[in-house]
């Protein structure tokens, strides 16, 4: 049995150091968290938007994992390692970026009063970008009227009215993604103001090492093709007409998760298992490649080749704190 090293956090007066572990999908994320839980007493929060959501298992990628009691509360647990903020989301709900932001340090003080190491783990980099940023967020509500009048539109008119708005959102928002432009262009148009105005860096927060391992594009598509003919093979089509059986909508945020809409085009009869699986994997492919254009804008973040290399950066980190 390897030894366990025991983290020791920054005085109350200091920053909680935090672990944030990024990259694209199938890169390896969960398993290099796990291990780094197990090496340094760590507890994992989840940055991942679509692992949030209960019933929506298989075709997340999310951790096999049990609910069990974890300091006097009922945790989702993966290996011994507690992990926050997954699997506990109505899939017919979502919350905000900034209330992802507000739970997740929630978390970290609860774990670095365990004087417990807090790993931040998942694919959604703005989720990461606003803990390690602590974007100040838009007060604004959710406008169901504005919301309404822009999903009649395709995303290519959504995507062409807020550029018009705002010009900088082509740097700061997903544009390929309708969720995110939408709710950019809610606040623009109930503020009058553009929405990047909003989205200004404030007080750290957390001191944060952000590590990933970086595949070859090649190797990162022979790793996802590999990973969904798992999920077939794990029962992800079941998953799917349970949710459906469930009654949740095909318009809820849930079900924008990659793969699962190319599937159902299976399940309702209108392509054949063989094209909606090759539909899947390149919808994951492409998903892939905006992730790595996203991480491609922050140069704080450490590249590995593989897990190895990567647990022995965050390993250098965490003895500089001893020096």
């Amino acid at each position: 049995m390897p030894k366990v090293k025991h983290h020791q956090p920054r005085s109350e007066s200091r920053l909680p150091r935090v672990v944030c572990i990024v990259g694209p999908t199938a890169c390896g994320k969960t398993s290099l968290g796990i291990r780094l839980a197990k090496a340094y007493k760590g507890e994992v929060i989840n940055a991942d938007a679509r692992q949030l959501y209960t019933d929506f298992t298989i075709g997340t990628g999310k951790p096999q994992g049990t609910r069990e009691i974890f300091q006097g509360r009922r945790t989702y647990m993966v290996d011994g390692v507690p992990h926050y903020l997954m699997d506990f989301l109505n899939p017919l709900n979502q919350i905000t970026v900034a209330e992802w932001r507000d739970l997740a340090l929630t978390a970290i003080r609860g774990i670095v009063k365990r004087k417990h190491l807090p790993l931040v783990v998942g694919g959604t980099g703005l989720y990461v970008t606003a803990l390690v940023d602590n974007f100040a967020f838009p007060n604004v509500e959710p406008k169901p009227h504005l919301r309404a009048a822009f999903r009649s539109k395709s995303l290519s008119e959504l995507v062409e009215l807020l550029l018009k708005l705002d010009p900088a959102a082509a740097e700061a928002v997903d544009l390929k993604n309708p969720r995110r432009v939408i709710r950019a262009l809610e606040v623009s148009t109930y503020t009058g103001k553009p929405f990047t105005e909003f989205k200004k860096v404030g007080k750290p927060v957390v001191e944060a090492f952000q590590v990933g391992i970086k595949w070859p594009r090649v190797e990162l598509f022979k790793r996802i093709d590999s990973e969904i003919e798992r999920m077939i093979e794990r029962g992800w089509l079941d998953e799917i007409r349970e949710v459906i059986r469930k009654k949740v909508s095909l318009d809820s945020p849930a079900m924008t998760s990659i793969g699962y809409r190319e599937l159902l085009e299976y399940i309702q009869g209108q392509k054949t298992l063989e094209e909606a699986i090759a539909n899947c994997k390149k919808a994951v492919h492409r998903y892939a490649k905006r992730q790595e254009t996203w991480y491609r804008r922050d140069p704080r973040i450490h590249w590995a080749h593989d897990e190895d290399e990567a647990f022995e950066m965050v390993e250098g980190w965490m003895k500089s704190e001893e020096e």
